[in-house]
């Protein structure tokens, strides 16, 4: 049967279909429907949706990448609170070194006597005009001093170990030579600054104070 197949299919006129056997002309036309079907889909369904299941891929990549991330997030909660609480301390810390208003005047004398103590010869203390920086304002204070190297460090050391915060700017060193003073002395230029919390502007001390844990 399957020689006379083939023998059939062999024999059809592909100028004369009509005269195919009615099964042949079946199969024929199923298969053209078919492929017709199949392009019809593509350029119609296919080819429309496409875009639209690219959008969709793309959002779910980028919703799975949001899911991971917050999740990462969510485990690392407890690390995220328990450093925002340490942030919060050492804020308060510093926030504590930096003198009310009426604690100013006691802090330049403290500077003044620190220089004394190491053994130098105070030629100018200028303190200048506070300068605001948001919830701080920056006093600067023009020194000269003369003295030695090592009453020089000794200063420098006495200051750093004062309870509020003073920054040393600007320093010069030069020979002293004068006779009033001693030539073996040395004349220090620097500018200290010293750093006042604005209570006014910053809300008020106590809510820092609050979250710190309390405040000298």
């Amino acid at each position: 049967m399957n020689l006379n197949l083939v023998d059939q299919l062999r024999a059809l006129d592909p100028r004369d279909p009509g005269r195919w056997p009615l099964a042949i002309r079946a199969f024929f036309v199923a298969l053209i429907f078919a492929v017709c079907g199949g392009v019809a889909w593509y350029l119609l369904v296919w080819n429309e949706d496409r875009p639209v299941l690219q959008r969709a891929e793309a959002d779910e990549l980028d919703l799975r990448s949001q899911f991971e991330n917050k999740q990462q997030r969510g485990a690392n909660l407890e690390a995220y609170k328990a450093q925002l609480g340490e942030m919060e301390r050492s804020f308060g810390a510093m926030l504590r070194q930096l003198p009310g208003k009426t604690e100013v005047p006691n802090l330049l004398v403290d500077i003044s006597q620190t220089g004394l103590s190491a053994g130098l010869q105070e030629k100018l203390f200028q303190p200048g005009s506070e300068k605001s920086n948001g919830f701080y304002a920056e006093l600067p204070i023009k020194i000269r001093l003369v003295g030695t190297y090592h009453q020089f460090g000794a200063f420098v050391s006495g200051i750093a170990a004062l309870p509020r915060i003073v920054t040393l700017h600007d320093i010069q060193i030069m020979p002293a030579g004068d006779k009033s003073t001693g030539y073996d002395n040395l004349v220090m230029d620097v500018t200290a600054k010293t750093y006042r919390y604005i209570e006014d502007e910053g809300g008020g001390r106590a809510a820092p104070k609050k979250k710190a844990g309390g405040a000298t």
